[in-house]
């Protein structure tokens, strides 16, 4: 399977997949204290993780991302996934590696894997249509900043 945990090695470039992301959603500007992150990631008190994707016979090669923390669900009583980010660099898409890497994370819970994504991501919509996810409906996201 090509998808792996991530280690304390990975930090750039999981950084650089962050803010290759980051632009091709329209945020250019965006770039991350390494160290920091390192702390979040792999210190002493992770707070999130991340799952690398690579193509196959290439695990020198990232090609993609999952990051995730995780969660509760009261109403289900166990824990879930929640994805903050899930990339996949355009050279490599179209060989099932945002599949694999969305696959890997609902074999780590029989809780929910939930995950939000920009209202104009067609593109996005019909990947996630063809695996089986739903919009949540009648739920409005909120952000106290």
């Amino acid at each position: 399977m090509p998808v792996r945990d991530a280690g304390p090695n990975d930090i750039e470039e999981i950084c650089a997949l962050i803010e290759e992301h980051a632009e091709y959603e329209g945020k250019p500007d965006l770039k991350l204290d390494r160290a920091e992150m390192a702390t979040y990631l792999f210190g002493d008190d992770p707070k999130a993780w991340v799952v690398l994707a690579y193509p196959d016979g290439q695990p020198e090669t990232v090609a993609g991302f999952a990051f995730c923390c995780w969660n509760f669900s009261t109403w289900q009583g166990k824990p879930g996934i929640w994805m903050d980010d899930l990339y996949v660099r355009p050279q490599f898409r179209r060989l099932g590696l945002a599949t694999e890497l969305l696959h890997e994370l609902k074999s780590r819970t029989d809780g929910r894997v939930e995950w939000e994504m920009q209202v104009d991501n067609d593109k996005g919509k019909a990947f996630y249509a063809r695996l089986g996810a739903q919009p949540v409906p009648g739920w409005i996201r909120y952000r106290w900043i």
